[in-house]
């Protein structure tokens, strides 16, 4: 599914988003009278007329309702009445900490231009007047913590010996690890991976400034042979390369956190936590450790105060035009998705005790680096983390990113901007299914197709799958659906069926490739909005259905 989406975004020769439709007489009508409503509210709160500012915030709740079933998207204006937060004492108080905006000394500074709705690449016209779309693939990168065993080239692409004297094999277990562990950087490493995601958004963000337009990308986060994370993505359009690597090299995320130079305590020998004054305090004098707005108050007095960490990209910065009617299309697509199915930790083959101690001293920094201000692991640094209550357990916080299994990559490692194809991943689920079943002939009751529920599996229950025996031209009754408890007595037990579902699914396939050989000339049927042909439906099939066509 994310290679359809890739694919039917890549090269999208119009706007996969138009943009709202314009407001009808109805919305325009009601919005008017939301505003006539917030002017005689003004007036009566001037005048203290209680009553009526009473009776017109139940009038505004009313039009609100009104403004929102017409169809349109956000809020006229915000709400009267005040909600209840659980925010911290800085945030009742209303009290937000600015930044300056200044960029670095270090950074170099980047072209700004007023960004372009457009999502579409520029168009070439060759020699013979055709018109040529290509877009892009680009892959970005962290920078080196210290030299580790790989594969050199020359400029002109002759191999050269490691910074270890030797020539590495393409399977050599040694690439990726340090050639000195005792020198590596393993905690620059960790909050590195732990702020990824916000160095990635702060370049797409520089990237469409620079160049002026919506520029739209999809790929995926997974991790080097290093086991630090990169990103590979598809992007619409051209964009020079040279523009690419300065964006790069000017892209940083400064994180303003409190110092944690080296931490004051242990998880064998933590502070504790205080029942009678709710606080934790230092295990030896019973004193209060500071909290997360008071540690954020003296880092805002120091006039000399620096980020604690910044995060930037390596200079390593590869870059590829792809032409829509290029082989390299495919082959780029699963390039980038190839360990979409692996957890991070397992994309590469880890078997040696060098790579076992690499992943481990990762790991060790990652279990004990804060991932948030409401990490636990803010109480090794003797700070209270915001919201601290007495379950917390520093070294042992329940973030993704802390886990061995994800190398501190913790978020999504499927990126894909809002209008890249026009769908969610979800609608291509859909429209996938609705592909095999208008190949195998099962009509599908569209008129009943947003029924709510789930079949326990992930799967819309009003959507049965091909073959199933629900799947019926009858229109089907409203139910409600729910998850089976583990003591139902109508579940069977996991392994059965799991067995069922095998041999469901390949009853399905052979179902389909027959319709395939069947249809074998005449390519999908006709009329289905949906994925375009077998191979983008099931990549691994591409071979087999066009050798019959």
């Amino acid at each position: 599914l994310r290679q359809v989406q890739i694919r039917e975004g890549w090269h999208r020769a119009d706007e996969p988003n138009p943009g709202p439709n314009p407001a009808t007489d109805e919305q325009r009508a009601l919005v008017e009278l939301r505003a006539h409503f917030e002017y005689e509210r003004a007036r009566a709160l001037a005048n203290g007329e209680w009553h009526q500012v009473a009776d017109l915030d139940e009038g505004i709740a009313e039009v609100d309702g009104y403004i929102t079933a017409s169809g349109m998207r956000g809020q006229v204006a915000p709400s009267h009445t005040p909600e209840s937060s659980d925010d911290d004492s800085d945030d009742r108080a209303g009290k937000r900490r600015v930044r300056s905006t200044r960029r670095r000394q270090d950074a170099p500074d980047l072209p700004r231009q007023r960004v372009s709705p457009r999502t579409i690449g520029r168009v070439y016209v060759g020699q013979d007047g055709r018109e040529h779309r290509p877009s892009m693939w680009l892959t970005l990168t962290l920078d080196t913590y210290g030299p580790v065993h790989g594969q050199r080239r020359s400029g002109n692409g002759k191999p050269m010996p490691c910074t270890c004297k030797r020539m590495h094999p393409d399977h050599d277990p040694l690439l990726g690890c340090p050639i000195d562990p005792d020198t590596y950087d393993y905690r620059r490493a960790a909050w590195d991976a732990v702020h990824f995601p916000r160095l990635l958004d702060r370049f797409w963000q520089n990237l469409r400034r620079a160049v002026g337009w919506n520029v739209q990308y999809a790929g995926c986060v997974e991790p080097q042979k290093r086991l630090a994370p990169h990103a590979h993505f598809a992007i619409r359009g051209t964009i020079p390369r040279s523009l690419l690597e300065q964006v790069a090299a000017a892209t940083y995320h400064q994180v303003w956190w409190p110092a944690v130079d080296q931490p004051r305590y242990t998880p064998e020998h933590p502070p504790i936590w205080d029942e009678a004054a709710s606080t934790w305090v230092d295990p030896d004098t019973r004193q209060p450790l500071p909290t997360w707005a008071e540690a954020l108050d003296a880092l805002d007095a120091d006039e000399n105060a620096e980020p604690v960490h910044v995060v930037r990209f390596g200079p390593q910065v590869k870059a590829k035009g792809v032409s829509p009617d290029s082989k390299d299309v495919d082959r780029t697509i699963g390039y980038i998705t190839k360990y979409v199915t692996k957890a991070a930790a397992d994309c590469h083959e880890i078997s040696t005790q060098p790579q076992r101690d690499h992943l481990t001293r990762l790991w060790e920094q990652l279990r004990l680096t804060p991932c948030s201000d409401r990490c636990a692991n803010w109480l090794l640094y003797g700070i209270q983390p915001s919201k601290a209550h007495g379950k917390l357990r520093p070294g042992h916080c329940k973030g993704r990113v802390h886990q061995q299994a994800t190398l501190g990559i913790g978020g999504r490692r499927i990126l894909v901007s809002r209008d890249w194809s026009g769908k969610t991943l979800k609608d291509h689920k859909y429209d996938a299914k609705a592909w095999v079943r208008a190949l195998l002939g099962i009509s599908v009751d569209h008129e009943h197709a947003p029924l709510v529920g789930t079949n326990g599996n992930g799967d819309q229950g009003d959507n049965p799958e091909p073959g199933d025996s629900a799947a019926s031209p009858e229109p089907t009754q409203a139910v409600a659906w729910e998850f089976a408890r583990h003591d139902d007595p109508d579940l069977a037990p996991l392994g059965h069926r799991l067995l069922r579902a095998v041999s469901q699914r390949i009853q399905w396939r052979a179902q389909r490739t027959a319709a395939l050989r069947q249809l074998a000339g005449t390519g999908p049927p006709v009329g289905v909005s949906a994925t375009p042909g077998p191979d983008a439906l099931d990549p691994c099939r591409a071979k087999e259905a066009t050798s019959h066509g």
